[in-house]
């Protein structure tokens, strides 16, 4: 039996994974180029577990707009429905791998309800 997500060193592993999918999916890795720089990976990860971590365990400790940067991106490297579908089946997939519970189960549906508004205001609004 794998534990629950508990706090920010297992969003960390989640994140960590997660983006280790995403840099070696040949479907999505041209969205995340920017974080193959160790350092700015690094800087990325830590930005993430401060979101997750307000999103389960609201800790407060995201302040950013989350949305802009991918509103931003779509007018670079536009996203379609098959890049969020891969984002959101990689982003399960790394949860499912690690943990399971109510945290795990929350933040899978936290995910897909983030993935839901951020197809529309990013990818359908803007196209």
């Amino acid at each position: 039996m794998k534990k629950d997500i508990e706090g920010r060193d297992d969003i960390y592993a989640l994140v960590s994974l997660f983006y280790k999918k995403l840099l070696s999916d040949e479907l999505m890795i041209h969205f995340f180029e920017d974080f193959k720089d160790p350092d700015h990976l690094e800087e990325h990860l830590q930005v993430l577990v401060d979101f997750w971590d307000n999103i389960i365990f609201f800790s407060g400790g995201y302040r950013k707009n989350a949305m802009q940067p991918h509103i931003e991106m779509q007018k670079l490297k536009p996203f379609s429905g098959e890049h969020f579908n891969r984002w959101l089946s990689s982003f399960n997939e790394s949860v499912d791998a690690l943990f399971e519970g109510e945290n795990s189960r929350q933040i899978k549906t936290r995910a897909l309800s983030i993935a839901t508004v951020m197809k529309i205001k990013v990818f359908e609004l803007n196209n």
